[in-house]
């Protein structure tokens, strides 16, 4: 009988281990996260905000590298999880392609509009304008 290998690597790309970089360069770490309750409530203490069709943008300057990014979708506004996860996977999305042209802020996406049925086009454009109508650092 001849011998089978039992381990086959199924491309080239996970021996060279370029799956890993791809994930460190356009991954989301923990750094650029808001995760405390105290690092919200200062951003809605500053009160600033941008008001789009469907989210709006509160931010406060934060005086680090680079920008941070928390997310709320109510349960009221989008009943279903898996809307609501939508909405928080596409904020997360646009947030990390356009990270290095945004200025050092503690962002708050919140969702403001009810949504039956998620369009994800006004959604990513709604997004990608409050993004781009953010203040310049000081």
């Amino acid at each position: 009988m001849p011998a089978v290998p039992k381990a086959v690597i199924a491309s080239p790309s996970e021996a060279a281990g370029t799956h890993r970089a791809k994930a460190s360069r356009f991954g989301f770490p923990p750094a650029c996260r808001l995760h405390k309750t105290e690092e919200f409530s200062s951003v809605f203490a500053f009160r600033r905000a941008i008001r789009g069709r469907f989210c709006s943008l509160h931010w406060c300057p934060n005086g680090l590298a680079g920008a941070r990014l928390g997310v709320i979708a109510a349960k009221r506004l989008a009943r279903r999880a898996h809307t609501r996860n939508l909405v928080k996977r596409i904020a997360r999305e646009r947030f990390r392609l356009l990270a290095a042209e945004l200025p050092a802020h503690d962002l708050i996406v919140r969702l403001h509009t009810k949504l039956d049925a998620v369009p994800r086009a006004g959604l990513r454009a709604d997004l990608d304008a409050l993004y781009g109508r953010l203040p310049a650092v000081r």
